[in-house]
């Protein structure tokens, strides 16, 4: 198992041994002790599956005082996965990296509390399973609107379905004096 720090260097691509032979595949996914050695907590909370179709896009989502870190992978499908640093005293605020993530090349993205994260659908259909550091909280999510241009998030297509909720997300520079007040406690 590789684990590559991508240009955010906290957010960390990890490419499975896979196994291949007539009959099929076999990877391991996940264990807990190869990850701790790589940095990743020893422990996830919560585990999420998702499906989405075509041109869904979603995000960008965090969590502001009980922030998640995300070990994601997808299933079914691929999609162009994204983070964006949401830490103020981070070198590397406001800045994003995208990876493609699909059931063809099983590369897994960990993303650490503190950063936004969204996903847009690249194929018919996805499913995206993640593991959680932290319990999901409706009443401490924050977002960031997908197309903000201060973020130059560069999306492989335009979206066509985004949730209500996703279009009226603020802009990354009106989420400042949040990110500042809570400094994301627990990251």
């Amino acid at each position: 198992m590789r684990f590559t720090s991508t240009r955010l260097k906290e957010v960390l691509l990890i490419e499975p041994d896979i196994f291949r032979d007539e009959r099929g595949f076999f990877l391991e996914s996940y264990r807990s002790k190869t990850y701790a050695e790589a940095g990743l907590p020893a422990v996830f909370v919560q585990d999420n599956h998702s499906q989405s179709v075509q041109g869904t896009l979603r995000g960008l989502h965090a969590q502001l005082r009980n922030p998640q870190g995300k070990l994601l992978r997808v299933t079914h499908g691929a999609v162009f996965d994204v983070a964006v640093d949401a830490r103020p005293d981070s070198p590397t605020f406001g800045k994003w990296v995208g990876e493609t993530l699909s059931d063809e090349n099983f590369k897994q993205l960990y993303i650490p509390p503190g950063f936004l994260h969204g996903f847009y659908v690249m194929t018919p259909v996805a499913e995206l399973e993640y593991k959680c550091s932290d319990y999901y909280d409706l009443r401490d999510e924050i977002g960031v609107i997908w197309n903000d241009p201060q973020l130059g998030i560069q999306w492989p297509n335009n979206p066509t379905l985004i949730s209500e909720k996703d279009r009226k997300l603020p802009t990354f520079s009106q989420m400042v004096p949040q990110f500042e007040l809570y400094r994301f406690k627990n990251s």
